[in-house]
């Protein structure tokens, strides 16, 4: 997307847009994060003019908007650094949601009367008599409170707020309102009230896995309910750049080059299907929201094309980001590795693109940086290559480059056609 021509006076002003995915979704956002944030020159990450978060995106935005830096969000989110008071587990994700289980078992005799009488007394259907059973069911199997009084406690450091208007940047957090199916901005002006914790609880309200969270006399679920990432709340502001991070994508099985064993000694699904439901579920729902988000960047760049935005994701036939278990520490340490690492492949990949992009707000690919084969994230970086597998390797995101740098070109004629 060609940006508008602006003067070389003027600071380009930069927004990021984060989507969700859980836990598995911050991994992947807190290893990339850390890869872009060494491999640019001229962005800072904690300074950005806008931050937009959506579920697990949220989390990390308002960790960011906070003045918590990539790397601290690692340590406390990745590292398992018992020391430091910015600790997030992600098992503070799985805790049960035993008050809702309580609220709906004590609603159950009333609601077992109500269904007899319907059957027995007015002669309804079986049908109608099991909807009203089904009230009884909770309404998500896992508790946000244990996860929000962390945050609560995280923002409660000197230095950072868990209040949206004693923030020095914009950070907008979306969830969505369960009665009205609309988005519920929080942070913008008339949503800057709530606490950023609770906010950030409500946009990560998955239903069915976390119950709906009551604000204001009303209940809020996953901002991602209705986008994916919610960018146009950035692109409102008027900003030059956007940087989007998406970590779910739907998963290529068809790809003749894919691993046979993942990094942590599993072997790979051959196909979708052998994985059973869940792995069948992981997919439709993945393939749902990526078709979503494909459908909304094309929309914003018909409807901004001033702005340049920027979309970093994992690739598509990579299994790893597939078929993860995030709840392992060391797990979670190669998964966040592994990020970090394709991150900067991406990077590497289409270099050329995006310098030119990039360099039209300030923004320069440090190619020191990106051609060192021994930076890593946590202490672990990829295994080994001989010299002949590093040489085609760098032969072939070359190529992927070049490849990248002629379609763009291609698409630009095109256009002034």
């Amino acid at each position: 997307m060609a940006a508008a021509a602006r003067s070389g006076a003027r600071r380009s002003r930069v927004g990021l847009a984060l989507a969700g995915g859980g836990p598995l979704g911050a991994i992947y956002e807190i290893g990339a994060l850390c890869a872009l944030q060494e491999a640019l020159d001229g962005i800072d990450f904690t300074a950005v003019d806008g931050y937009v978060g959506v579920s697990a995106g949220g989390f990390i935005a308002a960790g960011l908007a906070n003045g918590m830096t990539p790397r601290q969000l690692c340590s406390a989110f990745i590292e398992n650094d018992s020391a430091s008071e910015d600790l997030v587990r992600p098992e503070l994700f799985v805790r049960p949601a035993l008050g809702e289980y309580l609220r709906r078992a004590a609603a159950l005799p009333g609601l077992l009367l109500q269904a007899g009488m319907r059957v027995l007394v007015q002669r309804r259907a079986l049908l109608g008599a099991a909807e009203i059973i089904g009230r009884a069911l909770p309404t998500g199997v896992f508790s946000h409170a244990a996860l929000e009084r962390q945050m609560r406690r995280v923002f409660a450091v000197e230095g950072r707020t868990n209040d949206f208007r004693r923030l020095q940047r914009r950070l907008v957090l979306v969830a969505t309102d369960l009665d009205s199916g609309e988005a519920a901005p929080f942070g913008a002006a008339g949503w800057d009230h709530v606490p950023i914790s609770v906010a950030a609880a409500a946009s990560a309200a998955l239903p069915g896995l976390f119950p709906p969270v009551p604000i204001g006399g009303r209940w809020y679920v996953d901002g991602a309910l209705k986008k994916t990432l919610h960018a146009s709340v950035l692109l409102e502001m008027g900003l030059d750049l956007v940087l989007c991070l998406n970590p779910l994508v739907p998963f290529d099985a068809t790809h003749p080059h894919r691993h046979r064993v993942l990094a942590g000694g599993e072997p790979r699904i051959p196909r979708i299907v052998d994985g059973g439901l869940p792995v069948v579920l992981s997919q439709t729902f993945r393939s749902l929201i990526h078709s979503r988000l494909e459908l909304g960047m094309k929309g914003y760049e018909r409807s901004h094309p001033g702005t340049d935005i920027e979309l970093f994701e994992p690739d598509a036939r990579d299994p790893e980001m597939f078929l993860a278990n995030t709840f392992g520490y060391a797990q979670r340490r190669l998964l966040a590795e592994h990020a970090y690492q394709r991150t900067r492949a991406d990077l590497r990949s289409r270099r050329s693109v995006l310098r030119a992009r990039l360099a039209r707000h300030g923004i320069v690919l440090n190619d020191a940086v990106l051609d060192d084969p021994r930076r890593t994230l946590v202490g672990r970086g990829q295994p080994r290559r001989t010299r002949t597998a590093r040489t085609l390797k760098r032969l072939d995101e070359v190529l992927t480059d070049l490849e990248r740098t002629l379609a763009a070109r291609a698409a630009h004629e095109a256009g002034n056609a």
